[in-house]
């Protein structure tokens, strides 16, 4: 909102959440609701609260129902949207409040029906699962995987298969990230147990990728062609009715992305090139961080490939996103590139790209930890 002080958690360069127009009537309204209501609502509407509203504790006695659980559905999706425009980066601090308020809902609440305390518990889980992820997608690997270990006992405690897969899922993401491949493997091999009975052949495509990059990690190449195989098939399948929420990112364009860096992993780096162009092409305007997410990985294997001037030109196009985009995974994947391209810094492209990249201001959120680059 114009003229709003600076709070405790603003981080200078990303906008609050307030300051973005689509959004800020949405959150405005959604958290102000009546009664006892009105302490969740000071919790979970992260853009505006401040420490203070952190601190309070929702009453052991409070009932919870439709206003309250829909407050924790709409920052779920509050989130989600603004890491499609913007990166994690900024966001994280923000976002635990709304995660511990929905937390302090399951501990402390009851509720009239049991609907009400499964919708809870499923928002509850996707808000960790969230929350996890702007702590993966910022560098913070190990609160990333306490955020998804906690989604995860959300899901067992409420026999959520759904969320139990989109844990699992996350969770071998993670895993890959961090240099832990055999446990990416397995990860994604639990998530496909736990969705065979949601009828979501997506889903299942995508827990594949996460296999297969598991395996690629473990230079299992023959492995990861045919779990690439069993994506492609089940992606093919089309959209389906099981389909969760969540999955709306995963289309054509992050497909191809994910099976690039598959190749990348397994040194094949022609061959992710190939994928990697076809995911920027692919790729929807809207989803603002992977058009960065996707030119940066094209940018590390091109000039792994030695095709160094098309490195440099995607390498700037990632560089023109970066003021509208606040994500460390994406500025290590860049740094890395830059780094294979030092070689070849007599080359025209090379040289304005390399400088350019060279006066990107340094991260000032998060720890800086990196997994592995992808």
């Amino acid at each position: 909102r114009p003229g709003r002080a600076p709070g405790p958690d603003d981080v200078p360069g990303v906008p609050d959440i307030h300051d973005i127009p689509e959004e800020s009537d949405v959150l405005r309204r959604v958290f102000m609701t009546s009664g006892t209501a009105t302490v969740a609502a000071a919790s979970l509407g992260f853009g505006q609260a401040h420490a203070s509203a952190a601190r309070v504790s929702v009453p052991a006695q409070r009932r919870v129902g439709e206003a309250e659980v829909s407050a924790v559905e709409e920052a779920v999706r509050q989130i989600r949207l603004l890491d499609d425009r913007r990166g994690a980066d900024g966001l994280y601090r923000r976002a635990a409040r709304p995660l511990r308020a929905a937390y302090e809902l399951l501990d402390a609440g009851t509720t009239a029906r049991q609907a009400t305390s499964d919708r809870l518990h499923a928002g509850a889980g996707e808000l960790a699962i969230s929350v996890g992820w702007l702590a993966h997608d910022s560098g913070r690997l190990d609160d990333a995987r306490s955020h998804y270990a906690e989604a995860l006992a959300t899901a067992r405690l409420a026999g959520d298969a759904g969320l139990e897969a989109h844990a699992f899922c996350n969770t071998s993401f993670l895993a890959r990230d961090a240099g832990r491949p055999r446990e990416a493997v397995r990860a994604a091999e639990a998530g496909l147990r736990a969705a065979r009975t949601l009828g979501s052949p997506r889903l299942v495509a995508l827990l594949a990728l996460r296999e297969a990059g598991g395996r690629a990690g473990l230079g299992d190449r023959a492995g990861c062609d045919r779990a690439i195989g069993r994506a492609r098939s089940a992606f093919e399948q089309g959209p389906a009715a099981g389909d969760p929420e969540w999955m709306s990112f995963f289309r054509e364009a992050e497909l191809e992305l994910l099976e690039a860096q598959c190749w990348s992993a397994l040194g094949d780096w022609s061959r992710a090139a190939r994928h990697g162009r076809r995911a920027t092409v692919l790729q929807d305007a809207h989803f603002t961080r992977n058009l960065a997410l996707y030119r940066a990985q094209l940018t590390a294997d091109l000039a792994r490939a030695g095709r160094v001037d098309e490195a440099a030109a995607t390498g700037h196009q990632v560089l023109d996103l970066l003021d509208r985009v606040r994500s460390s995974r994406i500025r290590r994947m860049l740094a890395g590139a830059a780094r294979v391209l030092e070689p070849r810094a007599g080359a025209a492209e090379v040289a304005a790209f390399l400088t350019r990249h060279a006066t990107l201001p340094g991260e000032s959120d998060g720890p800086g930890r990196a997994g592995a680059e992808g």
